[in-house]
């Protein structure tokens, strides 16, 4: 994933596998496509979902309803434009929120804000 990303939280998430999946998952580094599992993981959720549209929009109408992110956000994802993503949740009956961001997009735009207001008032002295 990016690095470079600000807020890009990582979380170790655990799982059971049957014994051949297991080994085939322990044998990715050795073939020297990938330097861990984790980046191998990584790649394949990225190409599942790359090939999944279908999914892409089912997360982004979770995470939308849940309030989790942004309607842009959610247009991101599922990797269609505004009106299609309105349309979809009209579908789903998830009811739009007014407002365009998410909670912790807001507070967020929020903290910005006041660092830059802070700024400003130290610059002006």
């Amino acid at each position: 994933m990016a690095k470079n990303k600000k807020n890009l939280k990582s979380e170790t998430v655990s799982f059971t596998l049957p014994e051949t999946l297991r080994a085939e998952l322990g044998a990715v580094v050795e073939t020297g496509y990938y330097d861990s599992v984790s980046e191998f993981l990584r790649d394949a959720m990225r190409t599942i979902l790359a090939a999944r549209k279908d999914l892409r929009i089912a997360i982004a109408c979770v995470l939308y309803k849940e309030e989790k992110i942004s309607l842009g956000k959610a247009v991101e994802i599922a990797g269609v434009n505004y009106e299609e993503m309105k349309k979809i949740l009209s579908e789903r009956g998830i009811r739009r929120r007014s407002g365009s961001e998410s909670v912790e997009e807001l507070e967020s735009r929020l903290k910005k804000f006041k660092e830059w207001e802070k700024s400003r008032k130290n610059g002006d002295s």
